[in-house]
């Protein structure tokens, strides 16, 4: 007898919903990975790169600035002609700082030689525009516009007012934004930038302008009679939706690359982008093996991080900052302070008259809090050194050299030197040691006494914050790419004002 035999239809079919989810969401982790890929990141920082360029050549004769920590991933370094620190948290809504601590004065100098400068930066995926082109450098604009062109005749022709780009930036943050331009303007000016000299660079005030993927290339490009141009130009186009829909195209592919570089820093890119960008293709699997490899022998051969040397850079009269390693003083007028990424017992820093070894740690932010304790041997060392320059037989004052140095010569040595800079140096980066009494230049407003009272012998007192930002002003001018950590600060905050 034949027996039917059942036909399975869809509804029939039965899955545990446990096993669905888990089989779903790891499917969509692999596609989200594959998407994420090296291979994709690194093209996707060439189509931008590209992108770049045209802006460039369009603009041609301005000088480009990478944006930093991510910009110099989409400039190409023949193009490249500074680097600049506004940072997207300034920007932020409810924030919309000036940070007098990262001035970015090194421009002016790109900018009005070239009449302007194009300033690049990219932001993650969604964004139309990274916040430190879309608020934060407009407000450096108009800040820097009403300090150096506080004339009326500027007032009235509109280079006071704040400009942002108003498809990004509403109406109501623009005004809260500009509400705080004012009090910028002071912090600026509490300072004591030497204006006149700020005011000689450029030639005329400073508007932000913006440029996106989506916006296009300008040809030819316009004539700016009445300002410098400040070309914001974002390097990414936006993605709105996920990279699988964008063809493995990842917007600020660049950003976050302690997440994916795998020690690849954007100077090795694009020292072997040749190399490199052929292999991001599925057929060449060893693509991270090769880039661990080139970071490896760039890291043998430098026998340093892979960072670019920083040769020392001097931050006040006969005071360098520097990285590390260096040979002994070999000048009997030179010191040099080595902070160490060890720890090692405060009797041992001091080798001789002229060289001191600190260690308070490997890792930055416990070396950056250890530093509150060993400031206070180190100003020693230096008062000491300093004091024997007054000894030299004809009884004038000898300069002696200070050099201090960290492993990177952006963050401890910078937090040593602003200490030694607040304790022996005067407004004007003299030292305080081989200067008459009648010629220090202190500013009254720096302390709680008259000028005349704040320095006693060779050093000053009543250090408050106000000449600690003095101070650390006049080396971020000098050192723009200074990058003391806040754990830094801190210590040096807490070490001059108890």
């Amino acid at each position: 007898m034949a027996t039917a035999t059942a036909t399975a239809v869809e509804s029939d079919l039965q899955f545990s919903p446990q096993a669905h989810g888990k089989n779903f969401n790891r499917i969509l982790g692999d596609l989200k990975r594959a998407n994420l890929s090296l291979g994709n990141r690194l093209r996707s920082i060439r189509a931008d790169a590209d992108f770049v360029s045209s802006v460039a050549t369009s603009f041609s004769g301005r000088p480009v600035v990478a944006n930093e920590r991510c910009g110099s991933w989409y400039v190409d370094p023949a193009l490249k002609a500074a680097s600049a620190y506004f940072k997207s948290t300034d920007g932020h809504t409810g924030q919309w700082n000036f940070s007098t601590r990262r001035l970015n004065l090194h421009l002016l100098s790109l900018i009005g030689k070239s009449d302007g400068c194009i300033v690049v930066d990219s932001t993650r995926r969604g964004k139309a525009m990274p916040d430190a082109l879309s608020k934060t450098v407009p407000i450096w604009c108009c800040v820097l516009n009403r300090v150096l062109f506080p004339e009326e005749e500027y007032a009235q022709a509109g280079a006071h007012a704040l400009y942002t780009p108003p498809a990004v930036v509403s109406r109501s943050e623009h005004a809260q934004a500009e509400a705080r331009i004012a009090d910028h303007v002071e912090a600026l000016k509490g300072l004591g930038v030497d204006v006149d000299a700020l005011r000689s660079a450029v030639k005329k005030p400073l508007r932000p302008l913006w440029i996106t993927p989506d916006s296009g290339g300008v040809n030819p490009p316009p004539i700016f009679d009445d300002y410098h141009p400040i070309i914001c130009c974002t390097s990414s186009r936006r993605v709105l939706g996920t990279e699988m829909s964008e063809g493995g195209y990842i917007q600020g592919a660049g950003d976050d690359t302690e997440n994916w570089a795998l020690g690849l820093t954007a100077a090795l890119f694009w020292e072997h982008a040749d190399k490199l960008l052929p292999m991001c293709e599925d057929a060449y699997p060893s693509l991270g093996e090769t880039i661990e490899h080139l970071v490896f022998e760039h890291s043998m051969a430098t026998r340093v991080p892979i960072l670019p040397r920083t040769p020392p850079l001097e931050v006040a009269q006969d005071l360098f900052v520097g990285q590390t390693p260096v040979s002994g003083p070999r000048d009997p007028d030179q010191a040099i302070i080595t902070i160490v990424p060890k720890t090692t017992e405060p009797y041992t820093w001091v080798q001789s008259k002229r060289r001191m070894e600190v260690g308070i740690g490997k890792h930055r932010k416990l070396a950056g809090r250890n530093l509150r304790t060993a400031l206070g041997p180190i100003c020693d060392f230096v008062d000491a050194f300093l004091a024997r320059g007054l000894k030299s037989p004809d009884l004038s004052p000898k300069p002696r050299h200070i050099l201090v140095v960290c492993e990177t010569g952006k963050d401890l040595s910078v937090g040593v030197a602003l200490a030694i800079m607040c304790r022996f140096y005067d407004d004007n980066g003299m030292c305080i040691y081989y200067l008459p009494r009648g010629y220090r230049g202190i500013n009254p407003a720096d302390t709680d006494t008259d000028a005349g009272a704040e320095v006693h012998g060779n050093e000053n007192e009543n250090v408050n914050k106000a000449l600690i930002k003095r101070r650390l002003s006049r080396i971020m001018m000098a050192f723009p790419e200074a990058n003391p950590s806040r754990a830094t600060l801190q210590s040096v905050n807490s070490y001059l004002m108890g």
